[in-house]
């Protein structure tokens, strides 16, 4: 007998909006939403703040083993817990965005999250967004999501984004970082990031939210009426 649960899985680039919709999506089905890319964020923070050399296998080790991350929903956003710390605003600060890539590189770090990650898909209806959900975490994901959008205008998002919370940033940062990000995402040997066979691809540059949510739900109730049929 299958799996009864429904998993949504959304992958994609760095700052093309993977989370606003992962969000609005939750919401709009009562689904459960788990920001695995704010689970590595967090994992960098612990790093930068433990002075953990990233090539130093051991420490790494021991690190993961006291690191605890949890998400918490209220009525204005998803907190995410740090060891009982809410970091939510921290882990979205330009440095940890400067080194979250190279540790989510590490094969270690991934498969400790990765194993949080499968845990909290147990049993519940969930929407998970990051690198890797669809072709490593839940690669038998109901529903599958690729997102992108055009270079220029992630950048655009994400300047906006940062300027927003006060940050001093120039534009040619945040195109630099983003496409920093892309290649070691795209090149790491662990779970890089690409696009499953069988995943919805969408490319919401010129798009609205609404217009995104809506292109979602509309294939999110094709997939479900199929998961019934079968």
């Amino acid at each position: 007998m299958g799996r009864k649960n429904f998993i949504i899985a959304i992958d994609g680039f760095s700052s093309c909006g993977k989370s606003t919709v992962a969000k609005a999506l939750a919401k709009q089905l009562n689904f459960v939403f788990i920001d695995s890319g704010a689970m590595y964020r967090a994992v960098t923070l612990y790093f930068l703040r433990n002075n953990i050399q990233l090539h130093d296998l051991e420490t790494i080790n021991e690190a993961l083993e006291n690191i605890h991350i949890d998400f918490i929903p209220n009525a204005e956003k998803i907190q995410v817990i740090l060891n009982d710390e809410d970091v939510s605003e921290e882990i979205r600060m330009m440095y940890i965005s400067d080194n979250v890539s190279e540790v989510s590189a590490i094969k270690e770090v991934r498969h400790a999250m990765v194993t949080q990650q499968q845990k909290l898909g147990k049993r519940r209806n969930i929407v998970m967004d990051g690198r890797d959900i669809g072709t490593t975490v839940f690669p038998d994901a109901d529903l599958k999501i690729f997102m992108t959008a055009s270079p220029s205008v992630r950048a655009e998002r994400r300047f906006a984004e940062l300027s927003a919370k006060g940050e001093l940033v120039s534009m040619e940062d945040v195109i630099e970082n983003l496409a920093h990000r892309d290649h070691i995402d795209s090149t790491r040997e662990e779970s890089p990031l690409r696009q499953a066979e069988d995943a919805f691809v969408l490319d919401n540059s010129d798009l609205t939210q609404e217009q995104q949510l809506s292109i979602v739900l509309e294939e999110y109730l094709r997939r479900k009426q199929k998961k019934a049929i079968d």
